[in-house]
């Protein structure tokens, strides 16, 4: 992995898109409904909010979007692009393409406020691997959407070979080891002129998948990996054999090379509203002081 310094003038100038960071909690968010613990607790009377993980990209070229997982929060992310893209107040269409990893609640459901209900989209290219779009098509209220022309299905391989959401960004489907009881899952290398950016919300530990971790990083400026769980211990009482995420202390210790060669080019996001990495000003500041970084809402990458 190597990464221009993210403040260089050049490297800003040489890039076409931007990718900004518009979410980086786990499906359900922070607070997490039912959660009566201080995590949640303090959110809910601070009215501190974080939304499901996300990225937008906007094309400098053309101001063209795409939106990577439609989240439960779709509308206020979809509104915080436009501020970042500087399109505040574009309408029709409010975003240029979606993409997707996985039919997992964080990651998918928001694609309902494209439907006649709410957004009423017309033929939004959404990119899906051919098991995502069956079951779009075969189930409710998705099937709708997609009857109705308010979604256009485009599928996609997930063996690496690229494809363009909008003109000019290249992406790669990557499949990844996760619970698939309703799809595959798949991560996306996103190529611009400038940089390579990967996105990684999701997926089983490294340990059981000899090299994948390794084959994800290939080529790649800027990694967005799963953080759901810290160590694991944040979760007591649950099997964790049945949401067998890698823990941020392992992806460290296997990636501790590159972040002290590349310090801040390994980010972590898709935080369950338990990860101590996300309310311990202390553990937080361990993770970068190892040269990682936990994805901040807001922050831009220049591809």
């Amino acid at each position: 992995m190597t990464i221009p310094d993210s403040r260089s003038s050049a490297s800003s100038a040489e890039a076409r898109f931007d990718v900004f960071v518009l979410g980086r909690a786990q499906d359900g968010g922070v607070p997490h409904l039912g959660c009566q613990k201080p995590c949640c607790a303090e959110a809910r009377r601070s009215g501190r909010m974080e939304t499901p993980a996300c990225l937008g990209i906007h094309d400098r070229q053309t101001d063209r979007l795409v939106l990577v997982e439609a989240t439960p929060s779709v509308e206020s992310q979809v509104a915080n692009l436009h501020v970042l893209s500087g399109q505040e107040g574009r309408t029709r269409p409010l975003i240029d393409a979606v993409m997707i990893t996985h039919a997992h609640m964080g990651h998918y459901t928001g694609l309902m406020q494209f439907g006649r209900e709410a957004a009423s989209a017309r033929n939004l290219p959404t990119y899906v691997t051919p098991q995502m779009a069956t079951f779009l098509r075969d189930n409710g209220p998705w099937s709708q959407l997609v009857s109705l022309e308010q979604l256009e299905l485009r599928e996609i391989e997930s063996d690496g070979q690229r494809f363009e959401p909008i003109e000019g960004l290249a992406v790669e489907a990557i499949s990844v080891p996760h619970r698939a009881e309703f799809s595959d899952t798949v991560a996306f290398r996103i190529h611009g002129p400038a940089r390579t950016v990967l996105f990684c919300p999701d997926c089983d530990r490294w340990a059981a998948h000899e090299g994948l971790l390794e084959s994800l990083l290939e080529g790649v400026d800027v990694a967005y990996l799963d953080g759901t769980f810290y160590d694991g211990s944040e979760l007591p009482g649950r099997d964790l054999a049945e949401i067998p995420h890698p823990a941020i202390i392992d992806t460290m210790d296997r990636l501790q090379d590159e972040a002290r060669s590349n310090p801040g080019s390994i980010r972590f996001l898709h935080l369950n509203h338990s990860n101590p990495a996300l309310h311990d000003r202390e553990i937080a500041d361990g993770i970068a002081a190892r040269g990682f970084r936990i994805a901040e809402p807001g922050e831009v990458v220049h591809l």
